[in-house]
């Protein structure tokens, strides 16, 4: 009798906390609005992580969770990042999110294309960084100063990509990020080929840019690069209508092209023979290759046309009748008389 009577206890015990464990592990949490944020940081121990996590009710048992981690296997693979739960998950829902690191971010694109200025417009749109703070630490921080890249800073060394960034990033974070992507692409092949084109770091990037700046078609990127290196080798100026522009926005002024190839400056490639002492935009990887691998050509001149490509000639004779053609009106259209 006695020992019936024991079975029996021991089994309401064992039925209740099942009952209860189980309740805790499959049982969801209340919706949550707006969604609870919760940083687990590197080094946390599961035990804190489970308090905090109850605390902040995305669990209904931090004892449950910690038996969940253990039993699953789980407890140790946790990534440390800033997370946002909407609630109404079980205890098995959010030790998926943990695993998985899915994380609260912020996602930012960069084209290829962008300055530093405009860069920091961008980053500081999505709220990761004040954008003087930024543009100051790209073009005069401790960290561009500490890669040699002194004395125009980071300009043409941030890599367009979409990178994810935590909320709590700081510049220095993202700054780093975008260097970082940069100095990935300089694999040993592509050193030996700029050993071998005689260039280094900042003539393939000031290169790139001015190309990137000039292609609007993908395809005639190698071919404008093939110009610029044919115009540099015979010692004619690049006369690049961005390298004025650039003079401007690097003085944080608004000039339209017109003007800018007028108006004298280091970076106005109207003005002298050579690349200018730095680049002008932030290329991609299209544009760095087309630096390190160009068109061999004869082509010494371009001039764009209507769709974004460009005609390409050989002689400033072709390149003049190349001009008119573009400019000439289409039929049945009179030409604008200029305003004087």
């Amino acid at each position: 009798m006695k020992l019936a009577a024991s079975i029996l206890a021991v089994a309401i015990v064992v039925g209740g906390a099942y009952a209860a464990f189980s309740y805790y592990w499959l049982s969801p949490t209340e919706k949550f609005a707006p969604p609870r944020a919760l940083t687990i940081e590197k080094g946390e121990s599961f035990r804190q992580i489970a308090r905090a996590l109850a605390d902040a009710g995305v669990v209904r048992s931090a004892l449950a969770l910690r038996l969940y981690g253990q039993m699953s296997q789980t407890a140790r693979q946790i990534k440390p990042g800033d997370y946002a739960f909407n609630g109404g998950e079980r205890i098995p829902d959010v030790m998926r999110h943990l695993v998985r690191g899915d994380f609260v971010v912020v996602t930012v694109t960069i084209p290829e294309g962008l300055t530093v200025h405009q860069i920091a417009e961008r980053l500081a749109e999505t709220g990761l960084v004040c954008a003087d703070e930024f543009e100051n630490a790209a073009r005069d921080g401790a960290m561009v100063r500490a890669l040699g890249l002194m004395p125009l800073g980071a300009e043409g060394y941030l890599f367009p990509a979409t990178y994810r960034f935590s909320p709590h990033a700081k510049t220095n974070d993202v700054l780093a990020a975008m260097l970082a992507r940069f100095y990935q692409v300089l694999t040993p092949a592509v050193e030996e080929q700029m050993f071998e084109a005689g260039l280094d770091a900042r003539r393939l990037v000031t290169m790139a840019s001015i190309v990137e700046k000039e292609a609007k078609a993908p395809g005639e990127r190698p071919l404008i690069a093939g110009v610029f290196y044919n115009r540099l080798r015979l010692g004619m100026p690049l006369q690049s209508d961005p390298t004025a522009e650039y003079a401007y926005e690097f003085d944080g002024a608004k000039e339209s092209a017109a003007s800018a190839v007028h108006t004298a400056s280091a970076f106005n490639t109207y003005d002298f023979t050579g690349l200018p002492p730095g680049p002008i935009a932030n290329p991609g990887l299209k544009s760095i290759e087309a630096a390190l691998y160009p068109t061999h050509t004869e082509f010494l001149y371009f001039v764009a046309r209507e769709g974004g490509t460009h005609m390409f000639s050989k002689s400033f004779d072709e390149h003049r009748r190349a001009i008119a053609l573009q400019r000439k009106p289409p039929a049945g259209k009179r030409a604008a008389i200029p305003v004087k």
